[in-house]
C-alpha cells in the first residue's frame, strides 16, 4: 500500500493512525522478541484495516501492480490471507473472488503479470491452513498460484501445518510458506521437512549452517530475500551483514523482494540499489540476482523469456569498466 492511499483512506472514514504511521514513517521496528513482532503485526493490522470497501482493495492492487512495473518488473506475486478479511468482504470465497478479479483488472491496466497466493496464518489454529488450502485448491489454475504461511514463525509448530500443505501440493500449487528469518537454521529444516517449500520466505537464517546450505542446494529450494526488512526488524543489523552471497555462494537461488513495503519504507528497485550500495554488488551480480528472481517465480514461460531477455539488454547497456561511454 502506498503511504499517500494510507493516509487518504484513514482520513476519509476518520481512523487514527500510530505517528509511527504519519509523520514517524516509515516506523522503527524490530522483532527480536515477541513484543516487538506484537507492535510490528498492530501496525500491520491498523493499516490494512483502512480498506473498507471493494473499490480499496481494487485499488491497493492496483498500485501495487502499477509501482512494481514503474520499478521495471514484469512479474508480481502477491500474497494474502483471506481469512483476514472474510468477514467485511462477505466471506473468504467472496473476499478471492474479489481479489482474482482486481488481479486480473490490475494487470491488464498496468501492464504487469500477476499471480496470487493464499497464505494461512501461523497464528491460527492449523484447521484453518487446512480451510484456506481447500480454497486456494479450487483456484488452482483460475488465478491462484502458490500456497504460503506467514506471521510469526515463532508461533505455532510448523509440522502442524504439514497437512494443509499437502492439500496444496496435490492441487498443483506452489508452496511458498515463510520461515528461517527469526528462528534459526533448524526451522528451514523444519520447513523443509514438514511444508515441502519450492521457495522459502526470508530463509536467510541458513547461512549459519553449512548442511542447511547443502539441502537447500541440493533440493532445488529457493530463497525469497527482503534485504531491507531483514534489517528493518532486526534480524541483522546493518545491510552489510545480509548473506545474500552466502546464500548463492551456495548454490541455492535468490529472489529479491520488497516484503512490506508500507512498513519497511523500500519498493522492489530498493532492494538492488542497497545490494549495490551496502556490499558492493556489480551490474553482472545484480544482473543474475534478477535473472534468479525471474526463473524462480511462476510466471508463464513466454513472460519469463521477454524477462531475461531484458535484463540481459539491460547489463549489455551498462558502461563496462574502463569504457569511456
Amino acid at each position: 500500500m502506498r503511504h499517500a492511499t494510507l493516509l487518504e483512506l484513514a482520513a476519509r472514514d476518520r481512523i487514527r493512525l500510530p505517528a509511527s504511521l504519519t509523520e514517524d514513517w516509515p516506523p522503527q521496528l524490530s522483532t527480536t522478541d515477541e513484543k516487538g513482532w506484537f507492535r510490528f503485526q498492530r501496525l500491520y493490522d491498523v493499516a490494512r484495516s483502512v480498506l473498507r470497501t471493494e473499490e480499496d482493495v481494487r485499488r491497493l492492487i492496483l498500485e501495487a501492480a502499477q509501482d512494481d512495473a514503474a520499478d521495471g518488473s514484469v512479474w508480481t506475486e502477491i500474497q494474502v490471507d483471506p481469512s483476514g478479511y472474510g468477514a467485511r468482504f462477505g466471506g473468504i470465497t467472496a473476499f478471492t473472488d474479489l481479489v482474482i478479479d482486481a488481479v486480473r483488472d490490475a494487470s491488464e491496466r498496468a501492464g504487469i503479470g500477476m499471480g496470487l497466493v493464499v497464505a494461512a496464518n501461523r497464528t491460527r489454529h492449523p484447521m484453518d491452513a487446512r480451510t484456506l488450502a481447500r480454497l486456494a485448491a479450487q483456484y488452482a489454475g483460475r488465478g491462484v498460484i502458490g500456497f504460503g504461511l506467514s506471521n510469526d514463525e515463532r508461533r505455532g509448530d510448523t509440522a502442524d501445518f504439514g497437512p494443509a500443505f499437502a492439500i496444496a501440493e496435490r492441487a498443483g500449487l506452489a508452496l511458498v510458506p515463510h520461515g528461517g528469518e527469526l528462528r534459526g537454521p533448524a526451522h528451514v529444516t523444519q520447513c523443509l521437512d514438514h511444508l515441502h517449500p519450492n521457495r522459502l520466505g526470508h530463509g536467510v537464517r541458513a547461512s549459519e549452517s553449512t548442511a542447511v546450505l547443502d539441502r537447500l542446494a541440493s533440493t532445488g529450494v529457493a530463497l525469497e530475500v527482503c534485504p531491507t526488512s531483514n534489517v528493518s526488524l532486526g534480524v541483522y543489523s546493518t545491510l552489510e551483514e545480509v548473506p545474500v552471497r552466502t546464500l548463492t555462494g551456495a548454490g541455492i537461488d535468490v529472489a529479491l523482494g520488497a516484503d512490506d513495503p508500507l512498513l519497511f519504507g523500500s519498493r522492489l528497485a530498493g532492494q538492488y540499489a542497497v545490494l549495490r550500495a551496502a556490499q558492493d554488488f556489480s551490474d553482472a551480480e545484480l544482473a543474475e540476482l534478477a535473472r534468479m528472481s525471474v526463473r524462480r517465480s511462476y510466471a508463464p514461460s513466454d513472460t519469463v523469456t521477454t524477462a531475461l531477455t531484458g535484463i540481459d539488454d539491460w547489463l549489455a547497456g551498462q558502461p563496462q569498466e574502463g569504457d569511456e561511454r
